[in-house]
């Protein structure tokens, strides 16, 4: 008998093997659902030159110049005019909630100076927070306006008379005029970090309860599911909030990143994001049965936070279907959240939408783990 190698043996081990994996279908399912959902979200739903972006127009007069001017932005594709007739005060609170990402100021003189030949100008304020939804669609806007006046002239013009006509585009990128990435990313740090270490910390915490048997003795006690839900997870609230306190400070220390707006707010908007998470790993740990589930489960969820969510890509960049999912994720309005606040300086009123989401998401999941917790363990 061959004690080094044997045949029979090692073919007796795959076959173990193969039981083992065929019984465990949490990991069989991660093992084809990883690389499946890869392939999705990238080869379909991830575009760094987005298109179609949210505009708003501010124009005292909508002559003829003015339409041919929309028209020619709607026609490069990356403008969708959604709100064609805002006021400055309108526009304002449209770009400060994240809700448009450019204003188009035509001026009311614009067609006067245009017939006179004075070098008419419009204003193109964009939402640089994100630098890489910004740089595609202003690149070429000079020409576009210009070519726009001309057709909408319906004439011919010399080159004197054109140059005389050449549109002047301002541009003011506004919260991020330098086009910094890291003031984009390292807001979003904060949001990423917490989902990694909240969830998966507080799914292993019911499961390690029973793997190690002690969740008898936890039952035994005269508590309510309430009770143990909230004794296993506000503990972490302080392993949060450490983690906050570090990554806004190296923000503000290291990488200077600006913060304009109100520090309760912006602690408000985490606490609710916090809770979120916390009670998404609880309602995980009711649900798996190992803690090597349980991290299964958290890195599938991660995934597609990660990638749509907007915190590696423009979120406005991918396809209706991805922005659908992406919407169900606390992550996406958390992000809209941190940057709203501490780039732009918005109020409750601009952020109170990604607000009122997140405080949902606590309800939601809070009912979930309760009920999911009574079903299985009573």
């Amino acid at each position: 008998m061959n004690r080094f190698f044997s045949l029979r043996r090692l073919l007796t081990l795959i076959r173990k093997e193969a039981i083992q994996m065929r019984r465990d279908r949490l990991t069989f399912a991660m093992m084809l659902g990883v690389p499946l959902m890869q392939l999705m979200l990238f080869g379909f739903a991830i575009n760094n030159d987005p298109k179609h972006l949210p505009a708003a127009l501010v124009a005292a007069d909508e002559d003829k110049y003015t339409r041919a001017m929309v028209t020619a932005l709607e026609m490069t594709g990356y403008y969708n005019f959604i709100y064609p007739n805002a006021s400055a005060a309108e526009a304002e609170h449209l770009l400060a909630s994240g809700t448009v990402a450019f204003v188009v100021t035509v001026p009311s003189d614009f067609g006067t100076r245009l017939e006179r030949g004075d070098n008419p100008k419009i204003l193109i304020e964009a939402d640089a927070t994100d630098p890489a939804v910004a740089s595609g669609a202003v690149s070429t806007l000079g020409q576009v306006a210009s070519d726009a006046v001309t057709r909408a002239t319906g004439q011919e013009w010399d080159k004197k008379t054109k140059a005389a006509q050449q549109v002047q585009v301002v541009v003011h990128k506004l919260y991020n005029p330098e086009g910094l990435t890291q003031f984009n990313i390292v807001p979003g740090l904060l949001g990423v970090i917490l989902q990694m270490t909240m969830v998966m910390m507080t799914s292993m915490a019911l499961t390690r309860e029973t793997e190690r048997g002690t969740m008898e003795n936890l039952l035994s006690m005269p508590v309510s599911p309430l009770e143990i839900m909230l004794g296993k997870v506000l503990p972490y609230f302080g392993v949060g909030a450490v983690q906050v306190v570090v990554v806004l400070s190296a923000s503000k220390l290291i990488f200077h990143v600006p913060f304009m707006g109100s520090l309760w707010l912006l602690f408000a908007g985490i606490l609710l994001f916090v809770m979120a998470l916390v009670i998404l790993g609880y309602l995980i740990s009711s649900v798996v049965r190992t803690q090597m589930q349980a991290m299964q489960v958290t890195i599938f969820y991660f995934l597609p936070s990660i990638l749509l969510s907007g915190f590696m890509f423009p979120f406005r960049g991918m396809p209706d279907w991805a922005q659908y999912l992406g919407e169900t994720l606390p992550l996406t309005h958390f992000l809209r959240m941190i940057r709203g606040v501490m780039l732009k300086g918005a109020s409750f009123a601009d952020v109170s939408g990604p607000l009122w989401v997140l405080g949902l998401f606590v309800v939601i999941f809070a009912l979930a783990a309760l009920s999911r917790f009574r079903r299985t363990l009573d």
